[in-house]
């Protein structure tokens, strides 16, 4: 399962990073929403991988190793909504540069050398 996991948050970052240097601002937006998915798998990942086990302390003292930690759960949550936030930021900043410059690269050019 933790070799599922570590492909899939190396996957989803690689990615990231490879449209992070494209040209074109749409791409550059998804690239950091892939970077910023893969960094909530790897917070989520800290808290422990177990499965079946409860999020929340019950009661009980003593056997604390059968929970999960909630403490990344909560931040992973704060993180998608930043998250989703800034996505949204993003997409305006980019509807006006395409507005104003008539064209969606980064560098304000046209795409040509």
């Amino acid at each position: 399962m933790e070799l599922v996991l570590a492909i899939a948050i190396g996957v989803l970052v690689a990615s990231g990073v490879w449209l992070l240097l494209r040209p074109r601002t749409f791409q550059v937006i998804i690239g950091l929403t892939l970077i910023s998915y893969g960094v909530n798998l790897f917070i989520f990942s800290t808290g422990g991988l177990r499965i079946g086990a409860d999020p929340v302390l019950r009661d009980v003292v003593g056997k604390f190793e059968q929970y999960t930690d909630p403490l990344p759960q909560a931040l992973v949550l704060t993180a998608i909504v930043i998250g989703f936030a800034t996505t949204a930021l993003f997409l305006v900043v980019l509807l006006t540069s395409r507005g104003l410059n008539g064209n969606d690269h980064v560098d304000g050019g046209d795409g040509t050398p």
